[in-house]
């Protein structure tokens, strides 16, 4: 089954936020994660539902960022003020990265976009949205074992999507977090986000898939139970090595790669009716992909 709407998944574990931007909150025993660090635009919602699910914000002890990216870490700033009590967690590398001045400036820049393509300005000045970077205080990595109550996080390092990407697995629940280092569902498609390093993305799309995965959560588009859970990963498999081929092909035509971006990126808007991001957004995601096959050859 596939949930792409705010509510509880599991009796732990509830799904907050938009379609196109999800963040979850991992309950346990006395204490309260917040998984994903989500779109900047999304903040006016999720005061509203951590209301309407009757939240008792004083139990969220940490925020956890699985990657650095702007539409993974715009509602960051804006809780940890809301929260100085709540811990914000993050890969060594994510911490590097979101205290760099060039980074900071593009996440800025691109939060602002997103405010204004979905029209959320007003609430964006009254909230004070505006990104300014964000201090990471814990740093976590392959193998480490963060507590929540009576659940746990196991770490996983999973770069090849970002640098900085790390997945959290929950034994007790059997549920991975894996934001877009698994990919990023689209109706029965995956699209494949290797922007970083193809060759690890797909090594680490099979470490992942090694796990017992009753249930799945995508920062984009929603979360999974059972089959469609259980094989998710592995159709996300199918779909890199998919992806790779017409990269492959299509540069192996044009020995350009700033043709092959704009060939790729149109084919893959249309293939995977992405509406999340804005065209020109996508087009550094696909220019990325591009880059790293072209350097193959």
């Amino acid at each position: 089954m596939i949930i792409d709407q705010p509510g509880w998944v599991t009796e732990r574990i509830l799904l907050l936020g938009r379609r196109e931007s999800c963040v979850y909150i991992l309950k346990g025993d006395g204490e309260y994660v917040l998984l994903g660090g989500g779109m900047v635009h999304i903040v006016p919602d999720l005061l509203n539902q951590l209301n309407e699910f009757g939240i008792s914000e004083d139990k969220i002890k940490r925020i956890i960022i699985l990657h650095s990216h702007f539409d993974h870490c715009g509602i960051v700033r804006f809780f940890k003020k809301r929260w100085p009590w709540a811990t914000v967690t993050a890969s060594e590398k994510a911490k590097s990265l979101l205290t760099t001045p060039k980074v900071i400036e593009s996440i800025a820049y691109l939060n602002n976009k997103l405010i204004k393509q979905y029209g959320v300005e007003r609430e964006a000045e009254k909230l004070e949205l505006a990104f300014k970077g964000i201090e990471i205080e814990e740093v976590a990595g392959e193998g480490d074992v963060i507590a929540c109550g009576d659940r746990s996080l196991k770490i996983l390092e999973v770069p090849g999507h970002s640098t900085c990407s790390i997945a959290a697995y929950v034994p007790e629940e059997k549920a991975l977090f894996a934001s877009d280092a698994g990919g990023i569902p689209k109706g029965d498609k995956i699209f494949t986000a290797a922007n970083s390093n193809f060759d690890l993305y797909q090594k680490n799309l099979q470490r992942m898939a090694e796990l017992e995965i009753e249930f799945y959560f995508a920062e984009h588009q929603g979360a999974m139970t059972g089959k469609d859970a259980g094989e998710y990963l592995n159709k996300s498999m199918d779909s890199a090595a998919e992806t790779r081929q017409l990269i492959e092909n299509s540069f192996r035509n044009t020995r350009d790669e700033k043709k092959s971006t704009e060939e790729m990126t149109d084919l893959l808007i249309e293939k995977y009716a992405v509406d999340f991001l804005p065209r020109d957004i996508f087009k550094i995601v696909v220019g990325q992909m591009v880059h790293y096959i072209a350097k193959q050859f």
